[in-house]
């Protein structure tokens, strides 16, 4: 047994760790085995007279583990590459737990010392072993692809999700998930003869599927059916009710597309919090009327209720206020406003993060943020021009202009007048000559009405 944590190796043990042949990083450096098991009995001195139990559990592809007897009571530690009994043949296999707490693993999966599926174990892997179990192990990848294109020929409602060659190479166990019943009898033919193997199919469930193709879940961790998790408990949307969770399909469901196996872990708690709370159906009796639930916050004991009249607004109690309403209403009384009820209630200073730790708060992103539409819409704004349109400019640029030159007079904010000419002398189908054009200058027509009239330009008012 080789360690690559601890480097180096002597007589089979290795010199970093000291833990007598057993890897205590798990993996051996490696990180390729899943549902690694670390033997902390593995020092512990029996008793007088009692031999060492001589069954082992050991572990195949993506952690499938079965039992198996030394009947020849070979020197075998955890970490070694054993060759056990096959169906037919024999198979390669990492012996992934010993001693004492194999009777734990097999009481718990309800499997006695005499069951038949305890088979024997042959021998220590040999080199020659290990190069033909290597060899078939790098044709499941190609197997796997073409069975799906044989799997797609025939047009079976299944889904072949992995191939798993024996140790020896002469059989193959093909893993599909289905909805309903398949005949896959000539599905059997076709890839006996593709391969020239032995094939079994073996149909497993959705969540057996993600456990043996592994990944990343929502919370950005392995999946923990890939990685610890040894048995499946039952998971119901009670579990997520329990716990005020939003009752959402996508983001309840796991990569099996089942409920996730997380929702169980901290339903305990939660259970245990709810005893001391009232039936969210209970009304309660105040004097200014009726009041229903709304909802809870079940760690910090708070409750929010509102009037059957005015559902708009929520009032937030204490679950010692709630009983205490529930015990008057028991009376025949009936209780105070939830207005006063919630003007006792002293909320507490939260401290900031920074005070803490020195660092910054975790709310520091919650202030509001200022709109963009409006500074783009700032920035946006043409600036005014000084000169001829200066009168035009807001206060604030006219009381800069007066600080740039405090001698310059102030101008006021007003329309200029455009003088109107006289109907007697207009002319509008009189031609225009070139006498008139030299004394008559040309204006823009979009700024006649914004500019001032010039000295040179009254010569027909005159």
């Amino acid at each position: 047994m080789a360690c690559g944590s601890c480097g180096t190796t002597e007589n089979g043990v290795p010199k970093g760790c000291k833990s007598n042949g057993n890897c205590g990083s798990g993996s051996c450096g490696s990180g390729s085995e899943k549902l690694a098991v670390f033997d902390w009995l593995s020092n512990m001195t029996l008793p007088s007279g009692q031999e060492r139990f001589n069954i082992f559990e050991v572990r195949f592809k993506n952690g499938r583990k079965h039992f198996f007897k030394n009947v020849d009571n070979l020197p075998i530690i955890m970490g070694d590459i054993i060759a056990v009994e096959g169906s037919p043949g024999h198979d390669i296999g990492t012996v992934s737990l010993a001693g004492e707490l194999v009777k734990v693993q097999m009481k718990k999966h309800k499997i006695t010392e005499d069951h038949e599926e305890v088979k024997k174990i042959y021998r220590k892997a040999s080199q020659r072993d290990i190069d033909v179990w290597q060899a078939a192990r790098a044709k499941e990848a190609e197997t796997q692809k073409k069975g799906r294109e044989i799997l797609g020929r025939l047009g079976l409602q299944m889904k072949l999700s992995d191939v798993e060659y024996q140790g020896d190479g002469n059989k193959a166990t093909f893993y599909y998930t289905a909805d309903a019943r398949v005949d896959f009898r000539q599905l059997i033919r076709d890839l006996a003869g593709a391969f020239s193997i032995r094939v079994e199919m073996k149909q497993v469930g959705a969540r057996q599927e993600a456990a043996r193709l592994g990944g990343i879940g929502s919370c950005g961790r392995e999946l923990c059916c890939s990685t610890w998790l040894t048995d499946f408990r039952k998971v119901s949307t009670s579990a997520a009710r329990y716990q005020q969770l939003s009752l959402n399909p996508l983001k309840l469901a796991g990569q099996c597309g089942k409920l996730k196996c997380c929702l169980n872990y901290e339903l305990d708690s939660y259970l245990d919090a709810l005893k001391s709370f009232p039936k969210q159906d209970l009304v309660l009796n105040t004097e200014k009327g009726e009041a229903v639930f709304v909802k809870m916050d079940i760690f910090k004991k708070y409750l929010w209720y509102t009037y059957k009249t005015e559902r708009f607004k929520w009032f937030r109690l204490t679950l010692d206020q709630v009983q205490e309403i529930i015990e008057l209403n028991k009376n025949n009384e009936k209780s105070i406003s939830l207005e006063e009820y919630e003007s006792e209630i002293e909320i507490p200073e939260t401290v900031s993060f920074e005070d803490a730790v020195g660092q910054d708060s975790l709310t520091r992103f919650d202030a509001p943020k200022t709109s963009k539409r409006r500074n783009n819409r700032n920035k946006r704004k043409k600036p005014v021009a000084v000169g001829a349109h200066e009168s035009k400019g807001t206060p604030q640029r006219q009381q800069q202009n007066r600080k740039s030159n405090p001698n310059q007079k102030a101008k006021v904010a007003s329309k200029p007048k455009v003088v109107a000419k006289p109907k007697a002398e207009s002319k509008p189908n009189q031609p225009r000559t070139a006498g008139n054009a030299a004394n008559k200058p040309r204006r823009n027509n979009k700024n006649r009405n914004n500019s001032k009239p010039k000295n040179g330009d009254n010569s027909q008012e005159k």
